[in-house]
């Protein structure tokens, strides 16, 4: 399952539910990304007080869509969820939950973990960051990109 949403979601809740619909699985596999309350720069003093997301509605349902289903192939999952927020936030508040369910914990963690890092790199969402000194659109980081690039498919 895919969700986009502007509205502020309980990581936990939706872990539960997520778990108990997924009861014949041995592994389930998840991680919460939360609104740092410093900037994503060099300077980790730099306070933020929002962080807005945007994106472009139907090609981010299609892409997340598109990656969830490609963790699917590469792995033997039993269920997907990732729930990403778009609009403003602050800081401690959830933007993104990935969920992967599996027989066994290698292949709930490996998906998981691809999905994030795609989500990281490739997905379409544009983030500004705001300080006491203003707004300030987020580079890609190529810590990043060097993640993403370890599942890449051999030609």
């Amino acid at each position: 399952m895919i969700r986009v949403q502007d509205v502020a979601f309980d990581p936990g809740a939706e872990i539960n539910v997520f778990s108990g619909a997924n009861a014949n699985s041995g592994a389930i596999a998840s991680f919460i990304g939360q609104v740092r309350d410093y900037a994503s720069g060099e300077d980790r003093s730099a306070p933020i007080t929002q962080l807005h997301l945007e994106h472009y509605p139907g090609m981010t349902d299609r892409e997340l869509a598109r990656i969830a289903q490609e963790a699917s192939d590469r792995w033997q999952l039993h269920d997907v969820l990732v729930i990403h927020r778009f609009g403003p936030m602050t800081p401690s508040d959830a933007i993104v939950l990935v969920c992967t369910a599996a027989a066994h914990r290698a292949e709930a963690f490996s998906a998981c973990e691809f999905i994030m890092d795609w989500l990281k790199t490739q997905a379409p969402f544009w983030k500004r960051e705001t300080s006491p000194d203003g707004d300030t659109w987020v580079d890609a980081r190529q810590s990043d990109q060097d993640r993403a690039d370890r599942w890449a498919l051999d030609s």
